[in-house]
């Protein structure tokens, strides 16, 4: 009997020995040096699960395929060049243990799947950290590298975890490891709802990973997950869309409401109203110029500073052309279309004479710089700026027309200007000084413009014809007809260039407001009098 239970120790102990030595993470790595890949990826797993950091540089280097086996004993060993040697460097400790021949040693393969196990051991050891950030950003690693072999030692780091953002991460790359798991059915199904409450592409590409390997009494619930995912992303993608809309519609309110006050108040169509635009981005560009040479603390302040500056300069570039050129050609459509548009070229020359007819560069302060995720959206900060900039200017012009004298004489002059004349209000110098706001304001424009386009002579002309657009179809000279009117169009050609291009989506809203216009002339919001003049 005594002998017998001696037997069974004795195998026992012979069974558990090899057990035992396969968890020290120097065999495990010398293991790597004849194992194929798929023991490989077996004891990728075996070595995250030691929870030991010292085994960091050796996995590593495996990524990186600096590991090598030494053919005369099997160790395995991070090499680095020593001239015309390898130096042999310990994995564990990290000290270089001898220099010999290239020939001594035998590179330990490894291929995409190997580095992304590697990925997921990687992140799988830090889940541990002390850090908070490295914690993180472990997690979003097994997130991307799901892996089974990682699934304890993220639900041991789970049981731990205090931070709520970190926590979630980490409920998030638990489950996904559970779908690469034997796990039971109700675990992955729980696992599934967890994966589907991500959201996005991510989500769905995860599940799609799966879907072959997965139980077939699961596939009902995979394909319903998949499908809600599907129409969320429908949804967003939707939105996205009505926000670029949005945000194509803010720029070209900036850049139009100048042109709707002036076309409205003196019937003139100024062909260099662009140039007013791409003035006030080259006012932006030397504004930071100054502040980039002698005062560069002050560059978040560059576009605060640029805004009176561009306005100033564009408002007297603008009173100048209408007291120079406009006023002798007043009930002369046809010649104040063509002189407008000669000064436009003049001024395109002018700028491109100074400044070259390369882009030139006008940077983003930082409070601008970078984005941010909404639901299933990614807004911009610029896009974001500018959008709350141009209702800012939208409303502040408003708030001129309606409640100043100057905004009361333009209203008169527009609804009915020989009225407005024998009632002792000076009509030419309203216009003059209607041409000067309107150009201002299309200098700020080119401010905001310049943060989002190339700044060159070119830039106002890619903005004149939608500008013209976006008051005829507004209204001419009313306010509100061109905040409609920008949006609308601003939606309207981003829900057409994904199915008909940027190019074939401007000729059919081109023509859509043309056929608008055989019904109402007079645009969506017509202004109202006794006898409105165009």
């Amino acid at each position: 009997m005594l002998s017998r239970f001696i037997t069974l120790a004795f195998l026992f102990l012979s069974f558990a020995a090899p057990s035992f030595a396969q968890s020290d993470p120097k065999d495990l790595i010398n293991a790597l040096g004849k194992a194929n890949f798929k023991q490989a990826e077996e004891l990728l797993g075996q070595i995250a699960a030691t929870a030991d950091p010292r085994v960091v540089p050796a996995l590593e280097a495996f990524a990186e395929g600096d590991l090598y086996v030494r053919k005369s004993d099997n160790q395995v060993f991070i090499t680095k060049p020593a001239g015309s040697n390898l130096a042999a460097i310990d994995p564990l400790t990290g000290e270089t243990v001898a220099e010999e021949p290239k020939g001594a040693f035998t590179k330990v393969k490894v291929n995409n799947s190997l580095r992304r196990a590697i990925r997921s051991a990687l992140g799988g050891l830090t889940l541990l950290s002390p850090d908070r950030s490295v914690r993180l950003a472990a997690a979003q690693a097994v997130l991307q590298s799901p892996s089974a072999e990682n699934l304890d030692l993220v639900e041991a780091a789970l049981a731990t975890e205090q931070d709520r953002e970190v926590k979630a991460r980490m409920e998030e790359a638990r489950a996904v490891s559970v779908l690469a798991s034997d796990r039971s059915a109700d675990e992955k199904r729980a696992a599934i709802d967890t994966v589907a409450s991500l959201g996005g592409r991510e989500a769905i590409g995860i599940l799609m990973s799966v879907s072959s390997t997965i139980d077939e009494s699961l596939k009902p619930d995979l394909d319903a997950a998949i499908t809600g995912l599907e129409g969320q992303l429908l949804f967003w993608d939707g939105a996205q869309n009505v926000w670029y809309g949005i945000s194509l519609g803010s720029v070209l309110l900036l850049a139009a409401i100048g042109l709707a006050i002036t076309f409205g108040v003196m019937g003139i169509i100024n062909m260099a109203h662009g140039e007013m635009v791409m003035i006030g981005a080259y006012s932006t560009f030397m504004v930071q110029q100054v502040i980039r040479t002698s005062y560069p603390n002050l560059f978040d302040w560059s576009l605060a500073i640029a805004l009176p500056v561009a306005f100033l300069v564009t408002a007297a570039i603008g009173l100048v052309i209408e007291r120079g050129v406009i006023r002798f050609l007043y009930g002369r459509p046809l010649e104040t279309l063509l002189a407008t548009w000669g000064i436009s070229l003049i001024l395109q020359q002018t700028i491109r004479t100074i400044f070259g007819p390369t882009n030139q560069e006008v940077g983003n302060p930082s409070w601008m710089s970078g984005s941010f995720a909404l639901g299933g959206m990614t807004i911009t900060w610029n896009r974001m700026w500018i959008v709350l900039f141009s209702l800012t200017i939208f409303f502040a012009l408003l708030a001129l027309m309606k409640k100043s004298a100057f905004g009361l004489q333009m209203r008169a002059v527009t609804q009915n200007r020989r009225m407005a004349s024998s009632m002792g209000i000076r009509t030419p110098w309203v216009d003059a000084f209607t041409f000067a706001l309107g150009s201002g304001i299309a200098g700020i424009a080119g401010v905001a413009l310049s943060q989002i386009d190339n700044v060159s002579p070119n830039l106002g002309q890619a903005y004149i014809i939608d500008s013209f657009m976006v008051v005829v179809f507004g209204g001419v000279g009313n306010l509100w007809g061109t905040l409609v009117g920008a949006l609308s169009l601003g939606i309207l050609n981003k829900f057409l260039e994904p199915s008909v291009g940027a190019v074939l989506g401007k000729i059919l809203v081109l023509v859509l407001i043309i056929l608008f216009i055989q019904k109402r002339p007079r645009g969506l919001f017509a202004l109202k009098g006794r006898a409105v003049e165009a």
